[in-house]
């Protein structure tokens, strides 16, 4: 079952690398448990060097479920139960699901694919979010479905980990050699940096805008359905919106021209009062992902590897840490995402 692989002990000390979504539920869940926890971040509190920073904190396993392998709504229905337990005051307002007319072929498309929805009419629909009120005939409403603001969740995460007695070092870069000498386990989420040691691994581009608007006002994410520029718009506090759901096969940062036009484009398509929004921020990041883009938890002995979480990265994170902890507590295998060496 191990294949040659040594079950680590269960009381051992822990240490994390990366402070992103899947570096803190680790350390979070290994701290809540007993372990002595350290989580090294190689950036500053601000975490601008995390994928996480440009993430969009959807918690959606439903409408992933259009383009996803059944293991990630699996997980990511589990997940939303650790994302309600560790932080209640998450926001489950469920998701929208839209289009316009002349893609009606791809709107009934997503429904087939999915589940866990209840469709709504116009009035339904404008009862729910009246900014909507006369923009579409109908929408698919997944009541299940939640959202984070990342940079605010992040440090949420963080002081929990600390008040369970967990330390945290920002701005400590454990390189080969330093991971060498620690005592203990080792779980290594440092995303497309762990390279070195995962050479398949890739980065796939996700971009974003915020803008800020005050004509606007949306309780819950919503996706529009379009065949060539997809978008989600996802409502932040003080009147912000993030703007996303590009998936490039690139390694460069910044956002395209053709990127940002389609983006403000769909947004404009959603409702027009975003043409007077501010624009406060372009952004990117790099999703680190696996050829077949599916997580992986890789361990050799007492060192774990947990990275490929792709675009899903605020979904799973929960889940592959409690899959991480049931392995290093009893030998529990997940035969679909966990590798031993």
């Amino acid at each position: 079952m191990y294949q040659g692989s040594k079950l680590p002990r269960g009381d051992s000390p822990v240490s994390v690398i990366g402070a992103g979504i899947a570096g803190a539920w680790q350390a979070l869940l290994f701290a809540q448990a007993g372990h002595c926890v350290t989580l090294h971040e190689r950036s500053d509190q601000a975490m601008m060097l995390s994928t996480s920073h440009w993430a969009g904190g959807m918690l959606a396993p439903y409408c992933e479920a259009e383009a996803s392998e059944p293991v990630i709504g699996r997980l990511g229905l589990r997940a939303l139960d650790l994302w309600r337990r560790e932080l209640p005051e998450t926001p489950f307002n469920g998701s929208l699901v839209v289009a316009h007319s002349r893609d009606r072929t791809d709107f009934e498309r997503f429904a087939r694919l999915t589940s866990g929805h209840r469709r709504l009419d116009a009035p339904a629909l404008a009862e729910l979010e009246p900014s909507l009120e006369g923009r579409f005939r109908d929408a698919l409403f997944f009541a299940a479905e939640g959202h984070v603001e990342p940079r605010r969740v992040l440090p949420k995460l963080h002081e929990r980990i600390v008040a369970a007695g967990g330390t945290i070092k920002f701005n400590s870069e454990l390189r080969a050699a330093d991971r060498d000498g620690i005592e203990g386990i080792v779980i290594d989420c440092r995303g497309l940096c762990a390279r070195d040691e995962q050479p398949e691994l890739r980065g796939v581009k996700g971009e974003l805008i915020l803008i800020e608007t005050n004509e606007v006002q949306l309780a819950r994410p919503v996706r529009l359905i379009h065949p060539r520029w997809p978008l989600y718009v996802i409502p932040r506090e003080d009147n912000l919106f993030m703007l996303g759901a590009t998936s490039i096969e690139a390694e460069d940062t910044g956002v395209s021209v053709r990127s940002a036009l389609e983006l403000l484009g769909a947004a404009y398509a959603v409702h027009p009062a975003f043409a007077e929004a501010r624009i406060v921020e372009f952004g990117s990041g790099l999703r680190p992902a696996f050829p077949h883009n599916l997580p992986r938890i890789a361990i050799d002995d007492n060192r774990i590897a947990v990275n490929g979480l792709y675009r899903h990265g605020f979904l799973l994170a929960p889940a592959l840490a409690e899959l991480t902890l049931a392995y290093v507590q009893c030998g529990r295998i997940d035969n679909e995402v966990m590798q031993c060496a």
